[in-house]
């Protein structure tokens, strides 16, 4: 294997602990592999064109986090493999990729067949040139009244003169960041949050000012605190089924949050795209402050993810006009042949079955997790269709996600939902995707017997951390 050296990139974090992060990263992704043997400090610091000093500081980090040791007189090394293997094959049934959050897909061959039907109409009576023509951004008449239609359970009130049909949840939330805030402004949102509004944050140059949150969601006294403090420009709130940690926003808080949010004069941006999966829904906090949030929901998370149509509810038409004016700069419009396919499948009632089938996949599997995964703690709720796992101590999660990866299990670490540092112990485990049941079944098995067998293999020992001078 050719000789390894550190990528970093510039950040207001110590160097040393861009090392250490970039040794987790590269662990993460494969291209340090366990056992691999890490150059001497002298020539990562020449590398990188930093101090000895600064150099040994970051493998002291990454040794501290336990991702490397080291052994007297032959250097610092990724942390070894298994000494023993008492964990389960994945061989039957091939490697899962469990990281991207996808649903899981039903196999009912009516709702197949019904998909099928939608596709072929494509071609059929259609004029082929109006799916290839630009649209106005925001969709037709009947495809705005299409979204009032299936938000309707949740948002009864919603007008489709202030509904715009967008080329998926994430642009919608691209768009309203870039109308709403500029560089330097502060979002508030959970201290662990969707990804996705992580990256669109650092694209935009916005503040992420991170909250604390728990089982019940996200602390409205935290919010209030902040507000009082330094009122931010937003709120980004995930508050049904939040990803990654499952979290539901309680009614008491929801309607607390948007009280704070209207005392402050504070806009909401509502990210709902897991809503109408409980069979108990809450009602959103649009509900609560209408005049100030902006509520997003798609369809990718209860059909199928290659379906990028999503729809934002705005507070008035002026709010409609400005959000659709950055939104077509940044896309030109949605795909007219999904918009076309959405519209359609929620008219025929396709879309609610394919929820219900999915909803009742994923409590299929939920329940699957709580029988394998039994006396392991883990954060998730019935109708979810991923884990929020903490990680047992004294392994981290960069240990994990590698120990799962060698037994063909891809998970994503908290580093990626972490809008502050630290990142917690855990990793997103999603149950969904193109896996069936079975093979769902099969990882969770071999997921239990990794986590089941992780302080064995720790006590098996790799010495004390030994960095070479």
């Amino acid at each position: 294997m050719s000789r390894w050296c550190a990528v970093i990139t510039a950040s207001d974090r110590p160097t040393y602990h861009a090392i250490a992060d970039a040794i987790a990263d590269d662990i993460q992704a494969g291209r340090l592999r366990a056992e691999q043997k890490l150059p001497p400090l002298r020539a990562l610091s020449r590398a990188l064109g930093v101090n000895f000093s600064t150099a040994a500081r970051g493998y002291a980090e990454a040794a501290e986090r336990g991702l490397i040791a080291g052994r007297p007189g032959s250097g610092s090394y990724v942390r070894g493999e298994i000494r023993s293997d008492p964990v389960r094959s994945a061989s039957t049934v091939g490697p899962i990729d469990m990281r991207m959050n996808m649903p899981p897909e039903p196999r009912s061959p009516a709702l197949r067949a019904r998909l099928r039907e939608g596709f072929a109409s494509l071609g059929s009576g259609n004029d082929v040139y109006d799916l290839l023509r630009y649209q106005e951004f925001g969709g037709t008449q009947r495809d705005r009244e299409a979204g009032a239609l299936w938000m309707a359970q949740r948002l009864p009130r919603a007008d489709a003169a202030n509904i715009l049909v967008c080329p998926g949840a994430h642009s919608a939330l691209l768009g309203l960041c870039a109308s709403l805030l500029r560089a330097g402004d502060s979002l508030a949102c959970e201290a662990i949050s969707y990804p996705g509004i992580k990256g669109i944050a650092a694209h935009l140059g916005i503040r992420p000012a991170a909250l604390p949150a728990d089982r019940d969601g996200l602390d409205p006294d935290a919010f209030a605190a902040l507000c009082a403090a330094d009122p931010p420009k937003a709120l980004y709130i995930n508050p049904t089924l939040n990803n990654p940690t499952t979290a539901t926003l309680s009614a008491e808080r929801r309607a607390a949050i948007a009280e704070i949010a209207l005392r402050y004069g504070v806009p909401i941006i509502e990210d709902d795209p897991y809503g109408c999966l409980p069979k108990q829904r809450l009602a959103p906090i649009a509900t609560h402050a209408p005049e100030l949030t902006f509520y997003v929901a798609g369809l990718s998370k209860v059909l199928g993810a290659g379906l990028r149509i999503g729809y934002l509810v705005t507070p008035n038409v002026r709010y409609t006009a400005r959000v659709s004016s950055t939104l077509a700069t940044l896309s030109v419009m949605a795909n007219p042949a999904m918009i076309y396919l959405a519209t359609r499948w929620i008219e025929d009632g396709t879309v609610r079955a394919a929820t219900r089938a999915i909803r009742e996949e994923s409590m299929a599997r939920q329940a699957l997790a709580a029988r394998v995964l039994r006396g392991i703690e883990y954060q998730s709720q019935l109708e979810a269709f991923h884990l929020w796992l903490p990680v047992p101590a004294p392994w981290n999660r960069i240990e994990l996600a590698t120990r799962l990866q060698q037994h063909g299990i891809a998970a994503v670490v908290s580093d990626a939902f972490a809008m502050r540092a630290p990142a917690p112990e855990a990793v997103r485990i999603c149950l969904g995707g193109t896996a069936s049941r079975e093979e769902c079944h099969r990882h969770l098995e071999i997921m239990h017997d990794v986590i089941e067998h992780l302080p064995a293999m720790a006590a098996g020992g790799y010495g004390e951390p030994f960095v070479d001078y």
